[in-house]
């Protein structure tokens, strides 16, 4: 997300309406700086700023005390390495830059590292930095101005806002000379009912890991937003809103897997449960696929 007001605004929102899995338009939040509600239907708009086009790499950095959760280190890793060329990361084909070259919705998965607190348990956008380039410094992952290192937090971990305002971000900053994009997903064990509301009523989650599965639908957003918007000048539409926040919260049709949970989507053998994404079509939708 873009804005730290817009930020709390559709997070509020959303937690009341991933509560209900529902498939209607959310009800509109007030817009503070115009007095009036934020229409999250309105068109999505380009800014002439750069895309990520072709293939983007994604690298995962477990940061905090991940023992006794592999589990859902192997959910996450095995949404992220499915992710790519699936008809829900084909709606990103839909947002070219300015010479008309789009994502190709592929994505491949580069690798991981763990990092036993480097920066301690609460940590700023400073220290995410300063993660990243140590992790890129010797330890194993590799410098790419075409990669998105997604900093994965253990449940003891804080940063400014989480909770409270959003459940993740992205950014970017230069390292050496390259571009680099990052992001920071939370994770909802710290605060369910905010970052998890779509299981946080006692619904089952589609692969029995509720915190889990809600960072798969936070990794799905934050991926969708790093790769149409980078450096926050590309695609968003007239009140900051970029393609993922306009769906946040909504998931579309369901079914029912077989042990009676809701999913929307499987990729990989696995059932997920991921928001819905803008689709740039016409006037623009919510959708879990393209074509």
């Amino acid at each position: 997300m873009k804005r730290r007001t817009i930020n709390a605004i559709i997070f509020a929102v959303a937690a009341v309406v991933a509560l209900q899995l529902s498939t209607a338009t959310r009800t509109p939040a007030q817009d503070p700086n115009r007095g009036g509600p934020v229409r999250t239907d309105t068109r999505i708009l380009y800014h002439a700023g750069p895309i990520m086009p072709a293939t983007s790499n994604v690298y995962l950095i477990w940061y905090g005390n991940w023992a006794g959760r592999e589990a859902t280190v192997s959910l996450l890793t095995d949404f992220v390495t499915s992710f790519g060329g699936s008809p829900y990361a084909r709606i990103l084909t839909t947002y070219p830059n300015a010479s008309g070259v789009t994502p190709s919705g592929g994505l491949l998965y580069g690798g991981w590292i763990n990092n036993y607190y480097s920066h301690s348990s609460s940590i700023t956008d400073a220290d995410v930095q300063g993660i990243i380039t140590a992790v890129l410094n010797g330890q194993g992952l590799p410098v790419d101005s075409r990669g998105i290192y997604l900093v994965m937090t253990s449940p003891d971990v804080y940063f400014d806002g989480f909770c409270t305002d959003e459940c993740q971000y992205h950014k970017h900053f230069v390292l050496n000379g390259a571009p680099l994009k990052y992001a920071v997903i939370g994770n909802p064990d710290r605060c369910p009912a905010s970052c998890a509301a779509q299981f946080a009523s006692g619904a089952l989650s589609p692969n029995g890991d509720p915190a889990g599965d809600a960072m798969v639908s936070w990794m799905a957003h934050v991926l969708n937003e790093t790769i149409t918007d980078p450096l926050g000048t590309a695609w968003y539409d007239r009140y900051g809103l970029e393609i993922s926040d306009k769906c946040i919260g909504l998931f579309g049709q369901t079914y029912t897997t077989s042990t009676g949970a809701r999913a929307n989507m499987q990729l990989g053998g696995r059932d997920y449960l991921v928001q819905q994404n803008w689709l740039n079509d016409r006037k623009g939708r919510c959708a879990l696929s393209y074509p």
